[in-house]
């Protein structure tokens, strides 16, 4: 079959990657795609991954067989819905569905409508009233636009004036703009975080795929500014098998069938408190860079998966969805600047040398080529760089081994990612 893989970035690539290998895929395209997802697909740069008529101009044109959906934004656009009413087969939920990722107030009321536990929380359009929940909460609090903004409208607020100040930029100052006019202010939640993803298919089977933990702040020791996620690695040592099958029974499976017909995959921001598991957030498509630790330890066929959910059928290729013994840790490699202003067109070497290194493979997220054909930065996030092994510990050090073999200028990374984890595992 054809598979269309919208998006440009890490996780994207990695999809491309992992669906090249499945021998029921006889072609891979992508849009807009990036520079090394051309190894694996056939590249749209002109074609934006939020351009809902552009796609589906390109699903007829080539007559794709399953559009796997990456991005949050062509989702909660009403991409899949679009593509259904023609008649194609997509891979990731209607737009009402991902509502559960492009609204947090309408998140929260599918939890309490379902009884999913979940922080303590309040929905508000008067900035008076959230900073007097602030108080009700003792001081500290997380504060939250409701709609999409690039990742950036969440602050995690461990004192009264930094909520303050953040329900004032949002609700007052406009900074995330439409998205940000109604916030949700909740409780401040201590523990673990986990990803925990599942797949469902809209006819109520609702498989669990193996959990991953990233890593947002910028600097090593969780320091510095939020991120879209500067490394992860999977398995998680601290989710144990009967609380992810608590996961699954108490928040993934209610919720899927809450929001059916809902196909494609269901990710659960978790943190593990000392009263269980408690849901942080909810994603309408797999995470980046969790993805890149998440495929590569994948040892079935994904378009075989992905097609299965898509068309209902997912009862018959559940057996299917296991993943292997071993681990994966993935590095990302930023600009410089990056979470803020960063340059780009900068010259990017050793990428082919880090791929020589055992178990390693290197997902490009902002990078395209120049006139001369080398290849550049383009994107605060450019490389990811997965190390699978053995265990975490192995993983860990084929990925920052394939660290050592990249450069450009002003190049920036964690180096404790899946260090803790590693440690504890043994």
């Amino acid at each position: 079959m054809k598979v269309l893989v919208v998006g440009g970035g890490g996780r994207e690539h990695a999809l491309c990657w992992r669906l090249a290998q499945d021998p029921t895929v006889t072609r891979v395209l992508a849009a807009p795609g990036n520079a090394g997802m051309a190894a694996s697909a056939e590249c749209f740069p002109s074609v934006a991954a939020g351009d809902v008529p552009a796609l589906v101009n390109l699903v007829d044109q080539h007559d794709v067989d399953l559009t796997v959906i990456g991005p949050e934004v062509p989702l909660v656009a009403g991409l899949a819905d679009e593509l259904r009413d023609r008649g194609r087969t997509v891979f990731g939920p209607s737009a009402a569905a991902a509502g559960i990722e492009g609204s947090k107030a309408f998140a929260k009321e599918v939890m309490q409508r379902r009884g999913v536990p979940t922080a303590r929380s309040g929905v508000f359009e008067d900035a008076q009233k959230a900073t007097a929940f602030v108080d009700e909460l003792g001081g500290t609090a997380v504060v939250k636009a409701d709609g999409l903004a690039a990742g950036k409208g969440v602050t995690v607020a461990a004192e009264r004036e930094t909520a303050v100040a953040a329900i004032e930029q949002s609700l007052l100052d406009g900074a995330f703009g439409q998205a940000g006019r109604t916030i949700v202010v909740e409780e401040l939640l201590e523990g673990p975080e986990v990803s925990v993803f599942a797949v469902t298919d809209g006819e109520g089977n609702c498989v669990l795929l193996d959990a991953a933990q990233d890593a947002k702040r910028v600097g090593d020791g969780d320091t510095g500014p939020n991120t879209g996620g500067m490394g992860a690695y999977s398995p998680v040592p601290a989710l144990t098998p009967e609380m992810a099958t608590e996961i699954l029974d108490t928040v993934l499976a209610p919720v899927v069938d809450e929001l059916r017909p809902y196909r494609g995959v269901l990710f659960a921001g978790m943190m593990l408190t000392t009263d269980g598991p408690k849901v942080l957030e909810f994603n309408c498509r797999f995470g980046d860079p969790e993805t890149q630790v998440l495929l590569p330890r994948m040892p079935f066929p994904v378009g075989t998966l992905f097609h299965a959910c898509a068309t209902g059928r997912l009862a018959f290729e559940a057996g299917n969805a296991g993943f292997d013994e071993g681990a994966a840790v993935t590095v990302v490699l930023a600009s410089e600047g990056y979470p803020g202003r960063y340059p780009t067109g900068l010259p990017i070497m050793g990428v082919e040398a880090a791929e020589e290194v055992e178990g390693v493979t290197v997902f490009h997220a902002g990078t395209a080529r120049d006139a001369e054909g080398r290849l550049v930065t383009a994107g605060g996030r450019v490389l990811s760089v997965t190390g699978t092994g053995a265990n975490l510990a192995d993983a860990c050090n084929r990925a920052y081994a394939g660290v050592d073999a990249i450069h450009f200028e002003g190049m920036h990374f964690r180096s404790d990612i899946a260090a803790r984890a590693a440690e504890e595992a043994g």
